[in-house]
């Protein structure tokens, strides 16, 4: 059997992700010939049918997802490989991070960082928990600061700083926190879950509203259209200036540190993004601590 290069791959992946040649060879600026033929070269060498037709686009097979996770993790550390072996203060680093963490944690730190390593390039990605640590296994990223990660993952937490989730609404608009409507965050959030958990522990069936985003969550809470389960670091400025006040529930508030993971390889910068969050925070911050290696 011969080998598949990389371009192919990342041919093969763009069409997997837009379920379409057309699409994908519009993307990276290819013909859709050279796009049909770079899949069916993949196909001829694994003796697989990786796509089938689907209407006016296609679809993967079975064997096609399960080709698409191994090419995002090929791809993934062909990627980490060549960042590994450049200097570390000259490299890239990748930060996945949830909305919450992004605004309110990483911000500082990650401009004190540039500032100390002018010559590192730094990617932001913000999306939900479940997808970021996603990205992590497959090398997509180097680092993401968010929730625990799943057990199962294979992930490192690397370091951890403590904050807490308390519930929220608007000053005198929700006088019984339980019978209100409860405002969600969208689906593979870590808050979702842990607010579900929550309403289940209490045995309670309020009405909810899913707004999707932190900061709709957010602008809601403060409109009066219910109650949030919400990282205090978020709204701290809020409840100060008396837009939010935090509410009595049972159980709350509950202890949700945010971590600092990366794979049981790090790259350099990554490495040294973990030592800057230990060691050189600026004044007045909650300070990051180390977590022992496993």
């Amino acid at each position: 059997m011969g080998t598949v290069s990389a371009v192919r791959m990342e041919t093969y992946l763009a069409v997997a992700r837009h379920g379409s040649i057309r699409r994908a060879a519009a993307q990276l600026h290819i013909t859709e010939a050279a796009a049909s033929a770079a899949v069916a070269h993949i196909e001829k060498q694994l003796g697989a049918k990786l796509i089938a037709k689907s209407g006016r686009g296609i679809v993967l097979t079975d064997a096609g997802r399960v080709y698409a996770e191994y090419c995002r993790s090929i791809l993934g550390l062909m990627r980490e490989a060549q960042a590994a072996v450049r200097r570390a203060d000259t490299g890239r680093l990748r930060i996945g991070v949830v909305a919450t963490a992004g605004e309110y944690v990483l911000l500082r730190p990650l401009a004190a960082f540039r500032d100390r390593y002018p010559d590192i390039e730094v990617g932001l990605s913000i999306h939900p928990r479940d997808m970021l640590f996603l990205e992590l296994q497959h090398h997509e990223s180097d680092l993401v600061i968010a929730g625990r990660p799943p057990r199962e993952a294979g992930l490192v937490v690397r370091a951890r700083r403590p904050s807490r989730l308390v519930v929220v609404g608007s000053p005198g608009r929700c006088p019984d926190p339980l019978r209100a409507t409860w405002l969600l965050r969208g689906h593979g959030s870590g808050t979702r879950a842990t607010t579900l958990a929550l309403l289940d522990r209490l045995q309670i069936r309020p009405p909810t509203l899913t707004l999707g985003t932190h900061g709709a969550v957010l602008a809601a809470a403060r409109e009066g259209l219910g109650v949030t389960l919400i990282h205090g670091d978020a709204v701290e400025s809020h409840v100060t200036a008396g837009h939010l006040e935090i509410l009595p529930v049972e159980g709350t508030p509950l202890d949700r540190p945010w971590f600092a993971v990366t794979t049981r390889t790090p790259t350099p910068p990554a490495r040294l993004f973990i030592d800057h969050l230990l060691h050189h925070a600026a004044p007045g911050d909650r300070a990051f601590e180390a977590v022992p290696a496993p």
